[in-house]
């Protein structure tokens, strides 16, 4: 799947292993074995991916206090954002997408 991956066009094999979290030059190295060699690429459009459903959580309470609110932000990654106050939201979304890839 992933030497299948490399033959997209516009896909480099870099980009493929850090998806995978797997060194490029072994992603080179399985791209020389025969048994790689007639992978297929995935077709372009559309793909599922994995969803997780979790327990809702209610929504929170906003009142009319004038203590600063406090947002945790919890990545895959392992980082941790956490901001009190006010913010941006555009620019928090730039910051996560950033920190996500």
């Amino acid at each position: 799947m992933i030497c299948a991956q490399t033959r997209v066009r516009g896909v480099s094999v870099s980009q493929v292993a850090r998806r995978y979290d797997v060194n490029a030059n072994q992603v080179f190295n399985w791209l020389k074995e025969p048994r790689f060699a007639d992978a297929e690429p995935p077709e372009a459009g559309t793909a599922f991916l994995p969803v997780e459903i979790t327990e809702p959580r209610g929504m929170p309470v906003l009142s009319d206090s004038t203590e600063p609110s406090t947002l945790e932000i919890d990545l895959c990654s392992g980082h941790r954002l956490r901001l009190t106050g006010a913010y941006d939201a555009d620019a928090l979304a730039r910051l996560v997408r950033g920190l996500s890839s």
